[in-house]
């Protein structure tokens, strides 16, 4: 039998409706900050991910789904969307006018990586872009989108963890002090780290093995390097995210394993399930368009992952967002035939409504609705249509009456079904 490829799923149900609502908060959310939804293809040319994620990232080293297609052209399968997005905007020339450009997507990535839970092979994101602005105001109003979308899904413990990594031109002299730490160390990494260490060491402060985070203690930290742009666009920040009152702390080792970033990198974390750990991260990347062949345009984002999201929100909320259509059972074949035009009446004012067109009995259509999760069934037979009624049973409560054909409409409009 045919089966979902490993790192994959079919998304149905229950976990499709939380995905459905979260994006259609997301899509709110962003359209009250004056952000634009873009849809980038899948595929890419390789070059866009080698020349802004890094050719000695994990994500183009190891992870990423690459291959010659029929063409001969080499393209990947998208490992994340801001470079894409980077691609499209210079292509489109967004950047023509100096106009700040607001940007969001929502889609599927695809990253061939270690399974764990709630970690897939293709897998969605939600990200939300800046570009235009290079002031630290920048950079507050993006998180506080980013912040206000969090608390409208449910999360409220949450907390932000941020560090500067510089501008470029100020990165010499902290890697030669991080090579000189290594120096007397290395032997204590694993073998990713002393690659890391030789092609871009500031990636060694990423690695999430523990043995190589505690070989780290006392390593040079990259704020002590800044130059006075940064330390200045660093301070304002905090400033300012005091002022909308979102808790952050520093965290010296944080730098975001992209080779764009500058300046500003951050990381959410959530307790809301218990246990701290990271949601999502992102960070200013002033020279990615001009990395990519476009002007010289200063940028801040930030992508979280919707299958994580819809994990958390479920686990939050419980019983997963939207209702069933009120399920309309007629008996009998002149039953049928009403019940298809009132159906067609009911759903052009706006109701949700299901119709049984299997012919049943009352008794194997009722298990059905119960089966299936509807809390009210509607009944017409011949003697409802004959009296102008139609039966109505909460299935929840067990409670049945009888409405007005021509009142069924607002019973269902007040009703909580």
């Amino acid at each position: 039998m045919a089966q979902a490829v490993k790192g994959t799923r079919d998304l149905f149900g229950a976990e499709l409706r939380w995905f459905q609502w979260i994006e259609s908060v997301t899509h709110r959310c962003m359209a009250r900050h004056g952000y634009e939804e873009i849809r980038t293809p899948i595929l890419e040319e390789i070059e866009v991910f080698k020349r802004s994620v890094g050719e000695s990232s994990d994500i183009v080293n190891k992870e990423m789904y690459d291959f010659i297609d029929k063409g001969g052209r080499h393209v990947a399968m998208r490992p994340e969307n801001t470079a894409g997005v980077v691609r499209a905007a210079i292509q489109h020339r967004f950047f023509d006018t100096s106009d700040p450009r607001r940007l969001y997507y929502i889609g599927p990535m695809f990253r061939y990586e270690r399974m764990q839970a709630w970690r897939y092979r293709q897998f969605w994101q939600i990200g939300a872009e800046i570009f235009g602005v290079a002031a630290p105001e920048a950079d507050a109003e993006n998180l506080t989108l980013l912040f206000e979308l969090l608390r409208e899904l449910g999360l409220s413990k949450l907390s932000l963890s941020i560090n500067s990594v510089g501008a470029p031109e100020s990165r010499p002299a902290f890697y030669q002090a991080l090579r000189a730490f290594f120096d007397k160390s290395e032997s204590q990494f694993c073998g990713d780290c002393r690659r890391r260490i030789l092609e871009n060491p500031l990636r060694v402060l990423d690695c999430k093995i523990p043995s190589c985070q505690a070989a780290l203690e006392g390593h040079p930290v990259i704020t002590d390097f800044l130059d006075e742009a940064s330390r200045a666009h660093h301070a304002r920040l905090k400033e300012l995210l005091n002022a909308l009152e979102i808790p952050f702390e520093e965290n010296p080792r944080l730098v975001r394993g992209l080779d764009y970033y500058t300046r500003t990198a951050f990381e959410v974390l959530s307790s809301d399930l218990g246990a701290q750990s990271a949601l999502l991260g992102g960070g200013r990347y002033d020279g990615l368009v001009k990395q990519l062949g476009g002007p010289d345009v200063p940028g801040f984002g930030w992508a979280i992952g919707l299958d994580r999201l819809a994990m958390l929100t479920q686990a939050i909320h419980g019983l997963p967002p939207g209702k069933k259509p009120a399920l309309l059972i007629p008996m009998g074949q002149r039953a049928a035939l009403k019940a298809m035009v009132l159906a067609r009446e009911w759903r052009k004012a706006g109701m949700d409504i299901q119709l049984e067109t299997r012919s049943i009995t009352l008794k194997k259509a009722l298990q059905t609705a119960n089966r299936r999760g509807f809390q009210l069934a509607m009944i017409l037979g011949d003697s409802e249509i004959d009296q102008g009624i139609i039966t109505v049973k909460d299935l929840n409560k067990g409670l049945q009456e009888a409405i007005p054909q021509d009142g069924a409409v607002a019973y269902l409009s007040s009703s909580q079904y």
